[in-house]
C-alpha cells in the first residue's frame, strides 16, 4: 500500500516549516481542503494529530541543542519553534518523561533519578526516533509514476 499524496505534501510542508509558528487555517488554505477533513486524513494515516506531530517532531530536534550546557533553555525552545520557554518546558516534560534541564543532567550524567525514571525517559526518545523513522518510510513510500508509453497507429 502506498502512502497518500496530501499527507506527503503535508508531511514536507510541516518538516519543511518545523520552525515557524503553523496555523490549520493557512493548511486549508494552501492545501485547498477543509482543515477538518485534513485533521482527520492526517489522524488515520499517521496516528498523531497535526500539533502533537508538531511537537514531538519539535522536542526531537531539540534534544541535540538542549544537552549543550552552552545553550539556554530559552535558546533552544525558540530554535526548536516554540513561542515560549513554559510550553517548550510543559511539552517536552509530557513527551520524554522530565525536564528540559533533567534531561541535560540525565545526558550529562549528572542526573540522580530512579532506574525507573532513567528507563522511562530512554523508552521515550527511542519512541521519538522511531516515529522518525516512520515518517521517512512514509514519505518514501509514494506511489511510482507509470509512464504510458502510446503506439503510433500509422
Amino acid at each position: 500500500m502506498y502512502s497518500n499524496l496530501l499527507i506527503i505534501n503535508i508531511l514536507k510542508y510541516l518538516n519543511a516549516n518545523i520552525y515557524n509558528k503553523i496555523e490549520l487555517d493557512n493548511l486549508e488554505d494552501l492545501f485547498n481542503y477543509n482543515k477538518f477533513y485534513l485533521i482527520r486524513l492526517f489522524k488515520r494515516e499517521i496516528g498523531l494529530t497535526i500539533k502533537d506531530y508538531l511537537n514531538k517532531m519539535r522536542i526531537y530536534n531539540s534534544l541535540d541543542l538542549i544537552i549543550n550546557p552552552n545553550n539556554s533553555c530559552l535558546k533552544v525552545a525558540l530554535e526548536s519553534g516554540f513561542t515560549s520557554l513554559e510550553y517548550y518546558s510543559e511539552v517536552f516534560t509530557k513527551i520524554i518523561g522530565i525536564s528540559p534541564l533533567k534531561y541535560r543532567q540525565f545526558y550529562l550524567k549528572n542526573a540522580n533519578l530512579s532506574d525507573n525514571i532513567k528507563n522511562i525517559v530512554i523508552n521515550n526518545v527511542i519512541s521519538l526516533s522511531d516515529l522518525k523513522e516512520k515518517i521517512e518510510f512514509y514519505l518514501r513510500n509514494t506511489k511510482p509514476k507509470v509512464i504510458v508509453k502510446v503506439k503510433r497507429l500509422y
